[in-house]
């Protein structure tokens, strides 16, 4: 093998890019497991779960800038007034509520929101990427700070 740990590299990515889906992972808790038991660099860590998770946000956004092309359909999960809803408040709080796409329980739902509600790429991409790396930070500093 070309490189040892490159296993534990794509397992934390895959663990994070699953946790930024609607399906339940804990990559915090995955990533402060290597960092208390030693395992890999911190900053190529950092790296693989902040990227991992961001990834799997740009996922999200994705599905939804897809997700109105169904909304004609019975099986369609919102009615014309919860999105009406969700886009006034899109748009009251905008772009900044992005920095919080790390929060359990609303982050996941929030980047599929602003696919939904046409969020520009751009923008979206990079706040993501700065509230994860923020929070994987935190992490590593907590683990740290635990041992």
């Amino acid at each position: 093998m070309l490189w040892p740990d490159a296993g534990l590299y794509f397992g934390l990515f895959l663990n994070a890019f699953v946790a930024a889906t609607l399906l339940p992972a804990f990559s915090e808790l995955a990533l402060a497991s290597l960092i208390v038991s030693g395992a890999g660099a911190p900053a190529l860590l950092m790296v693989a779960a902040t990227s991992g998770n961001v990834l799997g946000s740009c996922l999200n956004w994705w599905i939804g800038t897809r997700l109105l092309d169904f909304s004609n359909r019975r099986w369609f999960p919102f009615s014309k007034a919860q999105l009406a809803r969700g886009q006034r408040l899109f748009k009251r709080y905008g772009y900044a509520s992005l920095l919080f796409a790390w929060l359990p329980v609303v982050g996941d739902p929030l980047t599929l929101a602003a696919g939904v509600f046409r969020a520009r790429f751009g923008p979206f991409l990079l706040l993501v990427t700065l509230g994860k790396s923020l929070r994987y930070g935190l992490v590593i500093w907590a683990a740290y700070a635990a041992i």
